[in-house]
C-alpha cells in the first residue's frame, strides 16, 4: 500500500510565496513513476499544475509557468512545489499524485488527501 501526505499549505497574501511538500510511505514504485501536483478549487474540476519524470523532465501548466517549481527528493521519496507570486486564482487544494502527469495515468495511481492553499488580494 503506497501513502501520499502533502503538507505546507497555509494563507498567504498576493505575491507571496509557500512550498508544497508531499512525502511517499509504504511499498510501491516510488522511483520509477512520474509524480504530479494537481488542484482543485470550489466550483472546478481537477487540474493538473506539474509533474516530474524519473529523469528529471518537467512539465508545467500554462497557468503556473514561470512561477511554480515542481522537485523531487527521491531518496527522501518527497515531491515539492515551490509557488512564488501567489495570486488569488491559486487558491486550492492541491494534490499530490503517483504515476500521474496532468491527463496521463499510470498504473500505480495513488493519491494524497490534499492541503489547502488560500491566497487573499
Amino acid at each position: 500500500q503506497v501513502q501520499l501526505t502533502e503538507s505546507g499549505g497555509g494563507s498567504v497574501q498576493a505575491g507571496g510565496s509557500l512550498r508544497l511538500s508531499c512525502t511517499v510511505s509504504g511499498t510501491g514504485t516510488y522511483g520509477r513513476a512520474v509524480m504530479g501536483w494537481f488542484r482543485q478549487s470550489p466550483g472546478k474540476g481537477r487540474e493538473g499544475v506539474a509533474c516530474i519524470y524519473p529523469g528529471g523532465h518537467t512539465r508545467y501548466s500554462e497557468s503556473v509557468t514561470g512561477r511554480f517549481t515542481i522537485s523531487e527528493d527521491r531518496g527522501a521519496r518527497s515531491l515539492y512545489l515551490q509557488m512564488n507570486n501567489l495570486k488569488p486564482d491559486d487558491t486550492a487544494i492541491y494534490y499530490c499524485a503517483s504515476d500521474r502527469c496532468f491527463d496521463w495515468q499510470g498504473v500505480f495511481d495513488y493519491w494524497g488527501e490534499g492541503t489547502q492553499v488560500t491566497v487573499d488580494s
